[in-house]
């Protein structure tokens, strides 16, 4: 008698996301962050919750017209960090320690400022609060590279939707919205692509890291050829 396994795409999924003053992990700060619990396809099975912060500091015109937060409202209505991304990251945490994955776009860049955000307040680092690495982890931006490695165009989270066929439904760059929408891009890879659905989540977040390092080197390739600074990192997804 054959008995079948539940793939990771039936289990809960945590989505992930985080809206900044800007692109530098070392330097700037978390302005709003998404953490979205998602038990079945549809909005229906997702729970949200949000958090807006103060992130002490001037939310440069380039980041507020990205994702619409002004320093003045994030003053005036924000948590301070160290209390919301203290409750963010044990939440994060608690979930991973149940093998629920952490599922974002890009996800290295989300976990890298988390994590420096984090040491900067004094507050355990996810890595530390889970005593090993951070995993499992999902990145739909780096398994859509991985399975189709040599489609032309940018990936831009509004651009694998349209690729996908799948409506934008929101505002993206609101965090809350960029998770849903990501959930539903992994979503579309799996039903496109069986073998991600079918892959054991130790054996996927080992495959990610190779196809990570694989588009980073070429990516590094093609910056040393243009006379460009080679600075991708190929190590995923820290």
């Amino acid at each position: 008698m054959s008995v079948s396994t539940l793939s990771w795409t039936d289990a809960p999924l945590l989505g992930f996301d985080t809206e900044t003053t800007g692109t530098n992990v070392a330097r700037d700060r978390i302005v709003t962050v998404a953490l979205v619990h998602s038990v079945g396809p549809g909005r229906e099975g997702e729970t949200v919750a949000t958090w807006l912060i103060d992130p002490e500091m001037e939310i440069p015109e380039p980041a507020q017209r990205v994702h619409g937060i002004s320093t003045e409202h994030a003053r005036a209505h924000g948590m301070k960090a160290a209390e919301a991304l203290d409750e963010v990251a044990a939440l994060i945490a608690e979930a991973l320690a149940k093998e629920v994955p952490l599922v974002a776009f890009n996800i290295s860049f989300d976990l890298a400022i988390l994590e420096n955000e984090l040491t900067r307040l004094g507050l355990p680092t996810l890595a530390q609060r889970l005593g090993h690495d951070i995993a499992p982890v999902i990145d739909a931006l780096v398994i859509d590279r991985g399975v189709d490695r040599y489609r032309k165009g940018k990936r831009t989270l509004t651009d694998v939707l349209a690729h996908y066929g799948l409506e934008q439904d929101g505002r993206l760059h609101t965090a809350d919205v960029d998770v849903s929408a990501t959930l539903d891009v992994l979503r579309a890879i799996t039903l496109k692509y069986p073998k991600i659905a079918a892959s054991p989540l130790e054996e996927l977040h080992r495959e990610q890291t190779g196809w990570h390092r694989r588009w980073a080197e070429g990516m590094n390739e093609w910056l040393t050829k243009k006379g460009k600074t080679a600075d991708v990192n190929p190590v995923w997804p820290l």
